[in-house]
C-alpha cells in the first residue's frame, strides 16, 4: 500500500549535503518526492511509495548517520497524491 510521508527535520541540516543524501536514500528505496530547505533552517522531506520503504527512510532520517546533525524529526502520514515522479532537491 502506497503512502505519503512528510517529515520535518531540524538540526544542522542545511549546507551540509543533507538534501542530496536524502535524495540518494529515497531513490535507493524506490520513493518519489522531494527534500526542501525551509526558511527556518529545517528540511522538509516528502516521500511517496510503499509504507515499508517510507518507514525505512524515516528511520534513516532520525538514525544519526546523516550529513550534519539531526536533532529532531516530526512526521505526518497521509494518502499519496501520486503527482510526483522521481526524487528531487528543491
Amino acid at each position: 500500500m502506497d503512502v505519503r510521508l512528510t517529515a520535518w527535520v531540524r538540526g544542522r541540516v542545511q549546507g551540509v549535503g543533507f538534501r542530496w543524501w536524502v535524495r540518494a536514500k529515497a531513490l535507493e528505496l524506490g520513493l518519489a518526492g522531494w527534500a526542501l530547505n525551509l526558511a527556518d533552517g529545517r528540511v522538509e522531506v516528502v516521500a511517496e511509495g510503499p509504507r515499508e520503504s517510507c518507514g525505512v527512510l524515516l528511520d534513516l532520517l532520525s538514525g544519526g548517520d546523516t550529513p550534519g546533525q539531526v536533532t529532531g524529526v516530526i512526521e505526518r502520514w497521509s494518502d499519496p497524491k501520486g503527482t510526483v515522479v522521481g526524487f528531487v532537491e528543491r
